[in-house]
């Protein structure tokens, strides 16, 4: 699935994309929400899984093993292995644990040996928190990080008062990464498909979105 349009046709009829007003965690009062915790079926893991490995493979990434943050990135992670080797390209997927285990194996890490290079596969970036924790985790291993994977850019700047101000979470994670760091689709993307011509499947069906997603866009993000 490499079209943007049937991509945010699966987010929508998984009900991951919402249309409304929601106060997010910066206080912003956003006209969208992404919650890609709605996939919960196997079916539609496998449609996003292919996704990923799309994206993985346009970005021509060179990898060993695909780390999946707790919690949301763990199954995408293992979706996007299966489409993967589906394909005949067999790597690793690793995650990590929120707390260290005391027994048995023990640690945070879990799955296949770090080592090679690595790609981060995660949801959506607000803040970056879960893969900079993972980072921290990562830090001591051998591995080179490739790049990473989202499913959606908002294209937001920083929020008064939070560290990079004026910069969004996708550029300032690239530059801490030294890599790139890709999205399957972006804010930008989504007022694309909501100005898509009258008539087009589900262009029209969110009466009035539009110009509110675009004053939200004019106002806390950048393309």
């Amino acid at each position: 699935m490499t079209d943007k349009t049937a991509f945010i046709e699966f987010l929508l009829a998984q009900n991951v994309l919402k249309f409304g007003e929601f106060t997010l965690k910066s206080g912003r009062l956003s006209p969208y929400f992404f919650n890609l915790g709605e996939v919960s079926h196997g079916a539609a893991y496998a449609t996003l899984g292919q996704a990923y490995a799309d994206a993985l493979i346009a970005a021509e990434f060179d990898c060993d093993v695909l780390f999946g943050p707790a919690y949301k990135g763990i199954p995408i992670a293992v979706a996007t292995g299966i489409a993967l080797a589906e394909r005949g390209v067999d790597v690793g997927v690793a995650y990590n644990r929120k707390e260290a285990k005391a027994h048995g194996e023990g640690g945070q890490l879990v799955g296949a040996a770090l080592t090679g290079r690595v790609v981060l596969i995660d949801d959506v970036l607000t803040s970056g928190k879960a893969i900079r924790e993972a980072l921290a985790l990562l830090e001591d291993t051998d591995v080179e990080i490739a790049g990473a994977i989202i499913a959606m850019d908002r294209q937001e700047v920083a929020a008064a008062g939070e560290m990079e101000q004026g910069r969004t979470a996708v550029a300032s994670l690239a530059e801490e990464l030294s890599a790139p760091v890709i999205s399957i689709a972006t804010m930008q993307d989504l007022i694309d498909y909501l100005d898509r011509p009258a008539g087009a499947s589900g262009a029209d069906t969110q009466d009035g979105i539009l110009p509110r997603m675009r004053h939200y866009q004019a106002e806390y993000c950048v393309l």
